[in-house]
């Protein structure tokens, strides 16, 4: 081959070529062999990054849950996490009845009362928050389970705060006491010179038992727009009494015109809608000589409507409070007139 050329060119060439042959099977791979050990480091690695944690007081102890939990079962709790963002896979049957909470509810499913322990199972939550604690250790085996006693909290700045903290939510906390705040005083500014600011305002409930209740500000009712949010006055007697009594006091017939109010606004518990117990009310002496009967400024309210005390209910609650005593004003106005 290099007969003709000399030495030297030939050696040069022979290089060349070792040289190049070298090189070619240093980078050459086939379709089986190991990727090289450089390029198999700088690969990614596919493992989803653990959830963050953290560790939550209560009264079963510390409880680690979620930091931003994304599946969320409730009781009783519903409207509480709902206003706060949250995303509630399931709550307690009753809940579904809550007016102000039916469009939000879209994606949620009955668990029962006490919270059934399969169909949470099937729910898959990451997070179970609960005001009863029957069932407390099979829920906990399925995630963790946070147990708030009914009257852990006093007002709805208190409740809004708390359940923001357990979904990891304080910003949207803050944003819906803001929004309440302005609410409630718009709807002060409504009240103005058409309600007496002395005016006394009682909060009263008809049992299909023929029991009869005066409410506080923290039981249901609207008490919590009525006193706190409007900033109506309650009757002296039922605030010096319901204080605690975790915010009612069973009254009888007999004393109820010491219990009576300027405006009075009745919620009647009757599941089976007989209406007997609110006949008989109706037809007693005691409740046809009360000033309120007398003046048109007895209130008949929807008990599914007005029994709510969730955040949500509660602002929601302001317009209709409003509402109700500017139209009642304007007809016993117009009936003088």
């Amino acid at each position: 081959m290099f007969k003709n050329k000399p030495l030297w060119a030939a050696g040069l060439i022979y290089l060349f070529l070792v040289t190049l042959l070298s090189a070619c099977s240093g980078t050459a791979t086939t379709a089986g062999d190991p990727a090289p050990a450089k390029q198999a480091a700088k690969e990614p690695s596919k493992e989803a990054p653990a959830a963050a944690t953290r560790s939550f007081s209560t009264v079963k102890g510390n409880i680690n849950i979620p930091a931003k939990p994304k599946r969320i079962i409730t009781d009783f709790y519903g409207g509480e996490l709902l206003s706060v963002g949250a995303n509630v896979v399931g709550v307690e049957p009753t809940t579904f009845d809550n007016p102000f909470l039916k469009k939000l509810l879209t994606g949620a499913v009955d668990v029962g009362t006490p919270v059934n322990v399969e169909k949470t199972l099937e729910l898959a939550p990451d997070l179970i928050v609960v005001m009863y604690d029957k069932n407390y250790e099979e829920l906990s085996k399925i995630a963790p389970t946070l147990h708030i006693p009914y009257g852990t909290t006093s007002n709805i700045y208190e409740t809004v705060k708390l359940f923001g903290d357990i979904v990891g939510e304080p910003q949207k906390a803050e944003q819906f006491i803001k929004a309440f705040d302005q609410k409630a005083a718009q709807g002060r500014e409504k009240l103005k010179g058409v309600i007496d600011p002395n005016a006394i305002v009682g909060l009263y409930e008809l049992t299909d038992k023929g029991t009869l209740w005066i409410f506080g500000d923290n039981a249901g009712r609207g008490g919590q727009t009525v006193y706190n949010a409007l900033g109506l006055k309650m009757p002296d007697l039922a605030r010096s009494e319901i204080k605690g009594n975790i915010g009612s006091v069973q009254l009888s017939m007999e004393v109820l015109p010491k219990y009576a109010a300027d405006y009075m606004f009745l919620t009647t518990y009757d599941p089976e809608k007989k209406g007997e117990a609110l006949k008989q009310l109706q037809a007693s002496s005691v409740w046809q000589g009360l000033n309120a009967v007398k003046n048109n400024t007895l209130f008949m309210n929807d008990y599914d409507t007005f029994y709510r005390y969730d955040p949500i209910a509660i602002t929601e609650q302001i317009d209709l409070f409003v509402d109700m005593l500017l139209t009642r004003t304007a007809e016993n106005k117009a009936k003088k007139n």
